[in-house]
């Protein structure tokens, strides 16, 4: 089983630990290589240069008892016979054994090394040039020797060095820390805001960064899911208290007539409670479909195509049979972009709502206006007060009060059209008008190419 942090911030800080550790402890590693390096070949050329100086003497026969010693005692330089008498020595040399026991070949005349002796604290260690002066067997030899630092042989340096990546790599950790803490700060603060959210408050949103990074752009989606959330779950609560309360009174109204029936079926007329079960049924299936279709308005899922308003009309109007008569003023090719079906809906529920208060005739007009597709549907009837051009896109409005709901609708179509209207970025009023009512929509212009569709039946 794998243990590791749960937290980012305490991954993302062992994370650079650890990398800091690997990149500071090779670095390290090639320093000390280097460090050694350059001491060991700085000590050895002084070595080579004292031990040549000296066996050049031999050859020559120039060379004192006593050596010279041009390094105030760092080389220590010893002339050894076979036998390991020494002969000629430096000053800091003479008196002491020989330095070493490698004795040079004939064939490897010279020879360059590195002795340590003893152990730590004590240890020391010597780069040691050896020369065999000739070939012949009682030949003798230069030793010439340097003390490395200490440094180098007790582990001072690797101490340093190790110290260094140790606090270089807790550095980064800290660092890794504070950065990934502030980083990841207002992750945690949208977090907590979406953990005190529940189903009966979804008015509250997380807090918003500035900028355009990725936690700002986390902040923003989290604030849209929870506008769609709060539209959706809205959608349904008004559902059901449209539902409970509008399909109350036909339901009881048919379970009347049925109880009424099944109770004198004597004295009822069969024919008659079938035909106002059914309109009930109808009334029923209508407020439904209506309810339904609000529901769904505005949900992710529908594609859009671009759509052109004057066609849209002409077919709707072609297809229908009106009793008023009906006047079309309409501009070619103003191209909205929305869904057909629900177009189609929110024209049809325009001119239903015109027929059925028109005294003769309807009026309807398609142009553009400030930039956007204008459609206005207008009636010659009774009108809308002002007081009640908001109040009729509210659902089950109905103004005339003595008419009766068969012959008024369920009060759902001009609230349908608005809720239309409004998933397809538009807006839809009651203007004044001089007679009769004159309901306008305004829907952004489209600006996709391609044949626009004039939509179907819905």
């Amino acid at each position: 089983m794998r243990m590791r942090p749960r937290s980012i911030r305490a991954r993302d800080t062992l994370i650079a630990a650890v990398i800091a550790a690997l990149v500071f402890g090779i670095t390290a590693a090639v320093v000390d290589l280097a460090v050694r390096g350059a001491v060991r070949t700085d000590r050895l050329q002084e070595t080579q240069a004292g031990a040549r100086r000296v066996s050049g003497a031999l050859r020559d026969g120039t060379l004192k008892r006593v050596i010279p010693d041009d390094t105030r005692g760092r080389v220590l330089i010893q002339v050894v016979e076979p036998g390991g008498l020494v002969t000629n020595a430096t000053p800091a040399a003479a008196g002491r054994p020989p330095v070493s026991g490698v004795w040079p070949s004939s064939n490897q005349r010279i020879r360059d090394f590195t002795e340590c002796h003893g152990t730590w604290p004590k240890r020391e260690c010597l780069v040691i040039e050896a020369i065999r002066v000739s070939t012949t067997p009682d030949s003798v030899v230069v030793y010439a020797s340097q003390q490395m630092p200490s440094y180098l042989v007790d582990g001072v340096l690797e101490a340093v060095l190790g110290t260094g990546v140790l606090l270089f790599a807790g550095s980064s950790a800290w660092i890794t820390w504070q950065v990934v803490g502030r980083t990841l700060g207002p992750v945690e603060a949208i977090r907590a805001q979406l953990a005190e959210i529940s189903a009966t408050d979804l008015s509250r949103r997380v807090p918003q960064p500035s900028g355009q990074d990725e936690i700002a752009q986390l902040a923003r989606t989290a604030n849209a899911t929870l506008d769609r959330l709060e539209g959706s779950v809205g959608r349904q609560r008004q559902f059901a208290a449209d539902a409970s309360h509008e399909l109350r009174t036909p339901i009881a109204a048919l379970r009347a007539n049925l109880e009424d029936a099944a109770a004198h079926p004597d004295d009822t007329d069969l024919r008659e409670v079938v035909g106002s079960a059914l309109r009930d049924t109808d009334r029923l299936e209508s407020i439904v479909t209506d309810l339904l279709l609000l529901t769904r308005i505005g949900t992710a899922g529908t594609a859009r195509e671009p759509v052109d308003l004057s066609m849209l009309v002409k077919t709707e109007v072609a297809r229908r049979s009106f009793t008023p008569k009906i006047v079309t003023e309409l501009t070619p090719e103003v191209t909205v972009l929305g869904v057909p079906t629900q177009l189609v809906r929110l024209l049809g529920n325009l001119l239903d709502n015109a027929e059925r208060y028109a005294d003769s005739s309807i009026t309807v007009r398609v142009t553009r206006e400030d930039g956007q597709a204008l459609l206005t549907v207008t009636d010659d009837g009774v009108g809308i007060a002002p007081a009640d051009r908001e109040r009729v896109f509210e659902r089950f409005t109905r103004l005339d009060a003595a008419r009766s709901r068969g012959a008024g609708g369920a009060g759902l179509g001009l609230a349908i059209a608005r809720e239309i209207a409004g998933a397809h970025g538009g807006t839809i009023r009651a203007e004044p008008h001089p007679s009769g009512a004159c309901f306008a929509l305004r829907l952004p212009l489209s600006t996709e190419k391609g044949r626009p569709k004039t939509g179907g039946p819905a």
